[in-house]
């Protein structure tokens, strides 16, 4: 008697589960480049995504990084591919876990951030760049992109204790891809930009390739996360995580679809990961702080003693 009521209630809570599952997932893909463009790379692989767990899995394309953030915080997006720093406010906003991380295609666990410049230009060095700043148009990325705006932030800016919204003649702020194009069709005179999105326009644009010259290349930045939420049904994250970790170790279609994105598979991970971002967000804030004359000297002395209490609970 007792084994039938355990069984029973064993079933009860299955079908329970089975009941929460959604009946749909939407994908979140952050605006790295056009929506055209990312339709093409993302489709492929979330159809197959589709088929293994058995659930409907839309696309989510949003205008900017926020977009995508402010979706899987109101429960529009369940899942999504971010950069670090947009994941950092995912988790921290909206109710973000990352479960995997890219190794690349070329067998790396991160990319970089590049400067570019028109490939006539004689700028030839990010100190030309800093010393010519105020005869220059500049291209920068969202404020929420890894690679467009917080590690060229510290890395360019926060380093050499130059405010970039003074600092340039014209500033303005784009996607990956609209900051190569324009630097290549000469709309600005530089630009920074993933490295990630260089190697897909090298592939699908060459012509546009050949007119942008690298003259800066960043730190290693961490390889980029994927994100579920997390009140995801337990049983629909197994089946997510599993499809991820074991897509395209084996099958040649899988790899192919994979190469198109610039990726060779998807290896586990945590938000821990994000550790060295947010101290290169601490360490960006404290530079500044630091060089901050409208600070009288308590308040700077109190405001890096708290930056540095943040970067001691960090590391």
């Amino acid at each position: 008697m007792m084994r039938r009521l355990l069984a029973a209630f064993a079933l009860l809570l299955a079908t329970s589960a089975l009941a929460e599952a959604p009946k749909e997932l939407n994908f979140g893909i952050i605006s790295t480049e056009s929506t055209q463009n990312l339709k093409a790379s993302w489709q492929p692989f979330l159809a197959d995504m589709e088929k293994a767990i058995g659930i409907k899995v839309n696309a989510f394309f949003a205008p900017d990084y926020a977009g995508i953030i402010e979706a899987m915080r109101f429960n529009k997006v369940q899942l999504a591919w971010f950069g670090n720093k947009s994941a950092m406010e995912a988790v921290d906003r909206a109710q973000g876990e990352i479960f995997a991380k890219v190794l690349y295609w070329d067998g790396t666990m991160g990319y970089y951030s590049y400067l570019g410049v028109p490939q006539e230009s004689p700028i030839q060095s990010l100190d030309d760049l800093l010393r010519s700043a105020k005869t220059l148009s500049f291209g920068i990325g969202e404020p929420n992109s890894t690679s467009g705006f917080l590690v060229p932030s510290y890395y360019i800016f926060a380093v050499h204790n130059v405010d970039p919204k003074t600092a340039f003649k014209t500033i303005r702020s784009a996607n990956h891809e609209t900051n190569i194009v324009a630097v290549a069709t000469r709309q600005i005179d530089a630009a920074v930009f993933a490295s990630e999105t260089w190697d897909r326009v090298l592939d699908r644009r060459p012509e546009i390739a050949k007119q942008v010259r690298i003259v800066w290349k960043s730190p290693l930045i961490p390889s980029d996360p994927m994100l579920w939420r997390k009140d995801l049904d337990a049983q629909v994250k197994r089946k997510v995580k599993d499809f991820f970790l074991a897509y395209g170790k084996s099958d040649p279609r899988e790899k192919a679809i994979l190469s198109e994105l610039k990726y060779q598979a998807f290896l586990e991970s945590s938000n821990d990961q994000l550790k060295p971002v947010r101290l290169l967000e601490v360490y960006r804030e404290r530079t500044k702080v630091a060089a901050d004359e409208r600070l009288s000297a308590a308040e700077r002395q109190q405001k890096l003693a708290e930056l540095d209490h943040k970067l001691a609970e960090l590391r």
